[in-house]
C-alpha cells in the first residue's frame, strides 16, 4: 500500500479570489434582502454544519474565507479536519457571530463544501477498492473551469494523487501529438529536445506494439489507453519495471480493481472530477 502523502495547503491568497467572486455573484446587485429585511443588524447567532451522510470533507478552508469575507467578526471553529471520514450527523464546524453575515455566506459555503467533499467522497470510493494493490488512482484535467486547484484538492483529501495541474507543468504526448508531429519515435525525440531536466514527459498507446517502441525511446511515463486488464499485464510484463504505468480509458467502480491487479502503478479517470455527486451538508442554527 502507497505511503499516505500529506495533505497540501491551501493558502487564503490560493482561494480568495474565487470565494469573493462567488458571494459577489450571490449577493447580486441589492445584497441579501431577506436577510437585511428580517434580521437586526445586532442579531448575533450560532450554527453548526452537519454531514447528513456518510463521506469524506474537503473545502472547509472555502468555506470559511466565504464567512469571513462577508464578516470578519464571524468565528470558524472546525470540528473536523480536511480528509476526515464522517458518519450521518457527524458536526462538521461551528460559526458564531453576527447573524446578518452568516445568514448571507451560508450558500456560498456550503456549496464550496459540498461541492469538494463530494469529490473528496467519491475518490475515496474509487481509493478503497485498489488499497489492497501498489497502484494509486489519479485525477485528469477534466475539473470544472476556475475550480481545478481545488478540485485536485479535494481529489487528495480524498485519498487520490494529482495528474499534472495544466499544460506547463509536464509533457503530455496523446494521440493527437503523434498523428501531427509524424510518430510516437518523433513527437518523443521533439519532447526529449525541447524539456528541461526536471520536466517528465508521459506518451499515450492504446496497442502494445507502441508501447514497444516507447520502451526503446525511454519516455518517462507511458499511458497505455483503453487496454483491457490481459493487455495492461502484458504490458507490465515487457515493461518489467523500467518506465511508469498509467492505464486510462473505462475506469469505474466496477473496472478499477481489476485494472490495479495487473500491476500498473497509476489509474487516470475523470469521473472521481466530473462525475461526483455532492455530499449532502447541512447547516442549522443552535437555538439555546
Amino acid at each position: 500500500m502507497p505511503l499516505k502523502a500529506h495533505l497540501p495547503d491551501l493558502p487564503g491568497l490560493m482561494i480568495e479570489d474565487q470565494v469573493r467572486a462567488a458571494l459577489i455573484e450571490d449577493l447580486g446587485r441589492a445584497g441579501d434582502i431577506t436577510t437585511s429585511a428580517t434580521i437586526g443588524p445586532d442579531k448575533q447567532a450560532t450554527a453548526e454544519m452537519n454531514s447528513r451522510e456518510i463521506g469524506v470533507i474537503a473545502g472547509l478552508p472555502l468555506a470559511e474565507a466565504a464567512f469571513r469575507l462577508i464578516d470578519p467578526a464571524i468565528r470558524f471553529d472546525r470540528l473536523v479536519q480536511d480528509g476526515a471520514r464522517v458518519e450521518p450527523g457527524a458536526a462538521i464546524a461551528r460559526i458564531s457571530g453576527p447573524a446578518r453575515g452568516l445568514l448571507s455566506a451560508e450558500r456560498v459555503a456550503l456549496n464550496f463544501l459540498m461541492h469538494l467533499s463530494g469529490i473528496a467522497t467519491h475518490t475515496a470510493r474509487f481509493a478503497d477498492a485498489i488499497a489492497h494493490t501498489s497502484a494509486r488512482v489519479t485525477c485528469t484535467r477534466k475539473t470544472i473551469p476556475g475550480l481545478r486547484a481545488v478540485e485536485k484538492y479535494a481529489v487528495r483529501c480524498g485519498g487520490g494523487s494529482s495528474h499534472r495541474y495544466g499544460l506547463d507543468d509536464a509533457i503530455m504526448i496523446k494521440d493527437n501529438h503523434i498523428a501531427v508531429a509524424g510518430g510516437i519515435v518523433e513527437a518523443l525525440r521533439a519532447a526529449k529536445a525541447f524539456a528541461g531536466h526536471l520536466v517528465k514527459i508521459e506518451i499515450e498507446v492504446d496497442t502494445l506494439e507502441q508501447f514497444e517502441v516507447v520502451l526503446n525511446e525511454r519516455a518517462d511515463v507511458c499511458l497505455l489507453d483503453n487496454m483491457g486488464p490481459d493487455l495492461l499485464r502484458q504490458a507490465v510484463k515487457m515493461n518489467a519495471g523500467r518506465i511508469t504505468l498509467e492505464a486510462s480509458g473505462n475506469v469505474t467502480l466496477d473496472t478499477i480493481t481489476a485494472i490495479a491487479e495487473t500491476g500498473v502503478d497509476y489509474i487516470s479517470t475523470s469521473k472521481i472530477t466530473m462525475a461526483a455527486p455532492t455530499l449532502d451538508i447541512g447547516l442549522d442554527m443552535v437555538i439555546s
